[in-house]
């Protein structure tokens, strides 16, 4: 089976380091690359140990139980034990396969998110300024770092496009199903007839990438300065200091004005560009290694509704997982989201189990 000799390899490589160090004790630099790869392995491999115990302990039970001369108490005592057992080594066997899950090398990274009115005119606006305020209020619950970096507002409290850099912990792993249009089905405040209408938002969530996870060449930059429009402040139309950068060879343009220095806004759009390139070379990488497996939840593209939020009825409901909860205002407010992103997550993790699974069958 492809789980079992898989679950080997790692064990015979495990107890292979172990040896090694012992040898290379006195060598610091051989021993620090050694102990390094031994540590990453060590939860892993006492997982794997307590899965085979399981196992062997569940084998001796079954031999108990078929041997004849075992007495009728202690054949009692093993039937509930195999039960514990029979129940203990699918969850241990779940784990594992969770950990064999190839991990997304940018799970750890902070996040920008990046939203964008759609379908609706001015509700669709408000809308989009409800979602960045959620996900505020969701870092704020998880004790994140935000940071807007640019907002384009119209006006009456809306927003046509808006991005933030969220930093902390794991932030992207979490994030990342948040990809996709989001629905919202409510009476707009400007609707005198109480009709409930349909809008949309577009978000999308990007790798924070650091200089060392992507280059660029200063020769692909088209790069304009120009004086800041809308609201913004004082140097409003007085200085050059929004900056528009445009990547020639991916027609990628990135446009930044919040802050009062043409240096900051640069440093800002340079950020948000170098994610938004980071996060392209990621996905077709994924692509190739996936084949026709899907490596998120749905199928990424912006185009696909992943999420209705009904004022009406107080629900939010995510089609990709068919979960509705009845806590619109909860979710809305940043906390109660955990309870749609974690089952995304665990559903991820399902669909690549489920690899192993056909693997081993």
């Amino acid at each position: 089976m492809f789980l079992e000799e898989t679950l080997d390899k790692i064990l015979k490589r495990y107890e292979f380091l172990k040896q090694q160090m012992l040898e290379n004790a006195n060598d610091s630099e051989s021993f620090i690359k050694l102990s390094k790869e031994f540590s990453d392995l060590e939860d892993f491999a006492n997982l794997i140990n307590l899965y085979k115990k399981a196992q062997g302990e569940l084998s001796e039970l079954q031999a108990t139980l078929e041997n004849p001369e075992t007495d009728a108490d202690f054949k009692e005592l093993a039937e509930e034990e195999i039960e514990k057992l029979q129940n203990k080594i699918p969850q241990l066997q779940k784990e594992l396969k969770i950990m064999l899950i190839p991990k997304d090398e940018a799970d750890e990274k902070n996040a920008i998110i990046e939203i964008r009115a759609g379908a609706g005119g001015d509700e669709a606006g408000l809308f989009a300024a409800d979602l960045l305020r959620m996900y505020q209020k969701y870092a704020e619950f998880k004790r994140w770092k935000f940071e807007l970096l640019y907002a384009h507002e119209s006006g009456i409290g809306s927003i046509k496009e808006a991005s933030a850099n969220i930093s902390g912990k794991g932030v992207f792993a979490y994030l990342k199903f948040e990809s996709g249009v989001h629905r919202v089905q409510r009476v707009p405040v400007t609707e005198s007839s109480g009709r409930v209408h349909t809008s949309t938002a577009t978000v999308a969530v990007l790798p924070e990438a650091e200089e060392v996870d992507l280059k660029i060449d200063e020769t692909d930059l088209k790069i304009d300065v120009m004086r800041a429009s809308g609201a913004g402040g004082q140097h409003v139309n007085k200085t050059e200091s929004a900056v528009r950068i445009t990547h020639i060879p991916t027609g990628i343009v990135v446009y930044q004005q919040d802050e009062r220095s043409q240096h900051m806004n640069r440093l800002k759009a340079m950020k948000i560009l170098r994610s938004r390139l980071y996060e392209m070379e990621r996905q077709k990488l994924q692509n190739e290694r996936a084949d026709n497996r899907r490596s998120q939840v749905g199928t990424g593209d912006r185009s696909e509704r992943i999420r209705t939020y009904n004022y009406p009825q107080g629900r939010v409901t995510d089609h990709r997982i068919n979960l509705t909860l009845y806590k619109l205002p909860q979710i809305m407010e940043g906390a109660a989201l955990e309870e749609i992103i974690r089952p995304l997550i665990e559903f991820d993790q399902e669909e690549q189990i489920a690899n192993f699974q056909k693997d081993d069958d």
